[in-house]
Formats: C-alpha cells, structure tokens, sequence
C-alpha cells in the first residue's frame, strides 16, 4: 500500500517558476519609485504592485489547473433519469476475447451528476470528478445526442 516519508528522506522540491514579464517590469519601476518623493506617486506604485501580484495569483491557478491534467472523458447512454440531477449512464466497449478472436461488447454503468436535464436514451459525455456521494464520481458535460422520441 502506502507508506510513510521519513523525516530524513529527501523530498521533491516544487519547481520554482520561471520569472515573467510581469515580475521584470516590477524590478524596473522599483528604481523610479525610491526616486519619487511624493506620496502620490507612492501610492501609485503600490496600486501597480498589487495589480501585478493579482495577476501572477492569475497565472498560477491556470498553470496549477494545467497541471491537473486531462481528466477521463467517457460517452455513453443514459439508461435511467429516476433520480434528481443523477443519471446512469451505460457506456459498452469492445473487448478482443483472447481464445476466440472475436470482440465481445462489455458494458459499465456509471452514476452522474446532471445539471443538463438529460433523459433516458440520450447518448452524454461524462467526465471523471471528485466523489459527489457514495455512488457518484461523474460528472454530465454535454448532450451529444437527444433521444429519438
């Protein structure tokens, strides 16, 4: 299973960002700021500080999402719509039989969230998510198809 780190064992140490634009340009108006006297323009620079601060915070959560990764995306069909904002989705996919040669269609069913309104027969794509409750770790991103009705 798992096992615990040791105080003494080395750990990876996160990669430090490279620098930006954002932060070269802040070096290079800290210079014009110590030879500003007035408070003004000292007030100013802190503004233009902080906004330059806010949006490295920007980049970072995008970098960080990036970082997540692609998360597994499955299309399937919806079998039952009885519960609320829940759906079964059965997805099937076909297996090469290792004696026989011959594709054999095995099936999954997954509980997914659905804030879309999807019915019973309409062919969804699902995306993998943190665990909304016992049974739910999907997520209904998008109707590919409506049912025939």
């Amino acid at each position: 299973m798992f096992r615990r780190k040791k105080k003494d064992e080395p750990t990876e140490a996160p990669v430090a960002p490279e620098p930006t634009e954002v932060a070269a340009t802040a070096a290079d108006t800290e210079p014009a700021a110590e030879a500003s006297a007035t408070p003004e323009a000292e007030r100013a620079t802190e503004v233009r500080a902080s906004a330059e601060a806010g949006a490295v915070k920007q980049d970072e959560k995008r970098a960080s999402a990036s970082r997540r990764g692609n998360r597994v995306q499955k299309v399937g069909t919806v079998s039952s719509d009885k519960m609320q904002k829940t759906v079964v989705v059965r997805v099937d996919r076909l297996v090469l039989h290792p004696k026989y040669r011959r594709y054999v269609r095995r099936t999954s069913k997954f509980m997914a969230h659905d804030d879309l309104g999807a019915t019973a027969g309409d062919r969804v794509r699902i995306v993998e998510t943190r665990p909304l409750s016992a049974k739910k770790r999907w997520r209904v991103v998008e109707i590919v198809q409506k049912a025939a009705k």
